[in-house]
């Protein structure tokens, strides 16, 4: 029966494959465009078909059965494209920041979780185009095996994420998996390795958050300080500090402050 490591390991190695495989179209430097057919009615577009048969070979139904693995792990590639990128760290800070401005609803969602994944494409570029050309291309080129492809598209992801958890938060995921001390990198388990990740993350945009907070706080508490002191009771403290966080921000360059901070955090 397989292990639940081993297990653990097939699916999150079908996961950076799918990763690989939908967000490499957005980092590709000469992708071939879609061919136009001369006085046809518009872009020629490839068949796709998938029939299943009846064949007594039961490495055609294990054949079947990774092909229905692979697509369904494909519908989680946003949720591993969260976990396993610096997609996590990104959000939390820039949804920090709105909520520092105090600007409610600007910039919207969208805009945040768009300019968010943009910024984690830009982070992650080098460990997509390491996996494009040692293990997307040659396995189709049909010159490694499918395990190979596997391990080569893992190796930048892991590399990425150990290079930003921290070891007490590996620590912790190593005791509570009751797994043997690894002596290296490598006998670290991703399904171990993916939280600990995560958690660092996490820690480390709260702690930019909480130094974007301060120079706002510090206005809040201006404003709030003068209003009292004018008499002004009713007057709420946040509609004046408004602008003036606003000023701030704009004069500071804020968005180039900040964007520019979080993409150096990955160095």
């Amino acid at each position: 029966m397989m292990s639940r490591k081993d297990f653990s390991h097939n699916v999150i190695t079908f996961a950076v494959l799918g990763l690989a495989l939908t967000s490499l179209s957005a980092l590709a430097d000469g992708g071939g465009a879609p061919s136009y057919v001369p006085g046809g009615s518009g872009i020629a577009l490839p068949n796709l078909s998938l029939n299943f048969g009846n064949s007594g070979k039961p490495a055609d139904t294990v054949a079947v059965l990774r092909i229905l693995m692979m697509l369904t792990v494909l519908t989680l590639a946003p949720a591993i494209l969260i976990m396993m990128t610096s997609f996590t760290r990104i959000v939390v800070v820039l949804s920090f920041l709105r909520q520092a401005l105090g600007t409610q609803q600007m910039p919207p969602n969208q805009l945040i979780v768009g300019l968010s994944l943009f910024l984690s494409f830009f982070v992650m570029a080098p460990a997509f185009k390491e996996i494009s050309s040692q293990s997307l291309e040659p396995y189709m080129a049909e010159k490694i095996d499918q395990k190979t492809a596997f391990d080569r598209a893992e190796k930048p992801l892991r590399e990425f994420m150990f290079n930003q958890t921290r070891e007490k938060d590996l620590e912790l995921f190593l005791s509570l998996s009751k797994e043997a001390k690894p002596q290296t990198r490598e006998d670290v388990p991703t399904y171990v390795l993916i939280p600990s990740f995560v958690v660092s993350e996490l820690k480390t945009a709260f702690q930019i958050g909480f130094m974007i907070y301060l120079p706002f706080l510090v206005i809040d508490m201006v404003v709030a300080t003068v209003l009292m002191a004018m008499g002004m009771m009713m007057l709420p403290p946040t509609a004046i500090a408004l602008p003036f966080k606003l000023l701030l921000f704009v004069l500071v360059d804020g968005w180039d402050l900040v964007v520019g901070s979080l993409v150096k955090s990955f160095g």
